[in-house]
């Protein structure tokens, strides 16, 4: 599953269970079974959109770990040009800096 089509997904989840609440918060002249009812659709997807968040931000962490350990690996296999991307970012802005 893509990014876009993860969070589209979000999206999707949130709007329904905001509806969901809406329609919960505003019935109440209606039969209690169809309350009830309601609010056992709401349940779910609550728990629904609280999977897939929870699924989303592990995923995110282990992007995370993983980019971090790539920058880690090639920093430590070139250790000079680690110094040298840091000293050219230095140079242009220390360059944009003095121009003010």
């Amino acid at each position: 599953m893509s990014k876009n089509d993860t969070a589209e997904n979000l999206r999707k989840e949130l709007n329904t269970m905001a509806d969901t609440l809406e329609e919960v918060l505003s019935s109440s002249d209606k039969p209690k079974a169809e309350l009830q009812k309601m609010r056992s659709r709401a349940e779910n997807i609550l728990k629904s959109t609280r999977d897939q968040l929870s699924e989303t931000g592990e995923k995110m962490v282990d992007k995370t770990k993983e980019l971090k350990d790539k920058a880690d690996t090639y920093v430590h296999d070139n250790p000079w040009t680690g110094v040298a991307i840091g000293a050219a970012a230095g140079l242009v802005l220390g360059v944009l800096l003095s121009r003010r």
